[in-house]
C-alpha cells in the first residue's frame, strides 16, 4: 500500500507559478494532496492554473505578486495571513535571467536578478520559515540550477544569483533541520519553459531537454523526502561532479569562448 504524502492538506504557496517549473510545481504538489497558494505578475494565468486544480479537487488561493517589488513578500504574508492559512510548504520559484555582454546590458536588467533571484527568495523565506520552525513542520524549495556550479561568462549575474541560492539553500537546510524543517535546492539543467526566449538566450536551447514535469516530479519527491540538493538530469549530476575535478579558471575560459556573442570580437 502506498504511503500518504506527507503534502496531503498542507498548504503550499508557490512563487513564479504562471508558467513553467513553478506551474509544474504546482501541479505536483496538488497531485500529492497539497493545497495551493499561487502567485506570480501574471494574473489571467493564475487563475486559468487555479481553475485547472480546482476542477481537479485542489483548493486554492491566488495571490498576484511582483517580486521585483521589496514590499511584495510582506504584502503576500498579510494576504495569506487574513485567510487564515498557514504555509507549510515554500517553493521560491520565481526567478530571471540574462544573456549577453554584463557592460552592454541594461542595468536595470542586472539589478532584477538580484532582487527576485536573492533578494525576495531570502525575504520570503524570512517571512515564513519562522512558523514552520514553531510548528515543527515545514518544507522550502529553491529553484537554484546547474548554472550555480560554475562561473558562466555572458550570464554571469544569473549563475552568481543560482550559487547563491544554492547556497542559502545548504546553509538554511542545515540551521532549521532539527526544528523539522527540511529546504531543498532544485538545480535543473536547460528545461523547455520561456526562460529562453525571456533571456534573449535561444541560442543555447537544446534539442532535447527535460519538461517542467519531470522537472517537478523528481524536486517534489527530492523535498518530500528531505534531500538537501536535488539536481534532476543525468547530464546535471555529471557536470556538478565534473566541475569539482577541474580548475575553474579553464572552465571559466572555455566557457567564454562557447558562450560569446556573435557580434563580438
Amino acid at each position: 500500500m502506498a504511503r500518504a504524502s506527507d503534502f496531503n492538506g498542507k498548504w503550499a504557496l508557490v512563487t513564479g507559478a504562471s508558467s513553467g517549473i513553478g506551474a509544474a510545481l504546482a501541479r505536483e504538489l496538488a497531485r500529492r494532496g497539497a493545497k495551493l497558494i499561487l502567485t506570480a505578475r501574471r494574473r489571467d494565468r493564475l487563475e486559468a492554473l487555479a481553475e485547472e486544480l480546482a476542477g481537479q479537487g485542489t483548493e486554492t488561493r491566488v495571490f498576484p505578486a511582483d517580486l521585483l517589488d521589496p514590499e511584495a513578500p510582506a504584502q503576500l504574508l498579510v494576504a495569506v495571513e487574513s485567510e487564515g492559512l498557514a504555509v507549510d510548504i515554500l517553493v521560491n520559484n520565481a526567478g530571471l535571467g540574462q544573456y549577453g555582454h554584463f557592460v552592454g546590458s541594461p542595468p536595470e536588467q542586472e539589478f532584477a536578478q538580484v532582487r527576485v533571484n536573492c533578494e525576495a527568495a531570502v525575504r520570503l523565506a524570512r517571512l515564513f520559515v519562522p512558523g514552520m520552525v514553531e510548528r515543527r513542520r515545514g518544507w522550502v524549495l529553491f529553484l537554484a540550477s546547474t548554472a550555480s556550479f560554475q562561473p558562466l561568462p555572458y550570464f554571469a549575474t544569473y549563475a552568481a544569483s543560482k550559487a547563491f541560492d544554492r547556497f542559502f539553500a545548504l546553509g538554511l537546510a542545515e540551521e532549521v533541520a532539527r526544528f523539522g524543517v527540511k529546504v531543498t535546492a532544485l538545480c535543473p539543467g536547460p528545461t523547455e519553459s520561456e526562460f529562453f526566449e525571456v533571456s534573449r538566450a535561444e541560442a543555447f536551447k537544446l534539442r532535447t531537454m527535460q519538461t517542467p514535469e519531470q522537472v517537478a516530479r523528481k524536486a517534489v519527491a527530492g523535498l518530500e523526502r528531505g534531500r538537501r540538493m536535488v539536481v534532476p538530469s543525468r547530464d546535471g549530476r555529471l557536470l556538478a561532479f565534473a566541475v569539482r575535478l577541474l580548475p575553474v579558471g579553464w572552465i571559466t575560459r572555455v566557457v567564454e569562448k562557447m558562450a560569446r556573442p556573435p557580434q563580438s570580437h
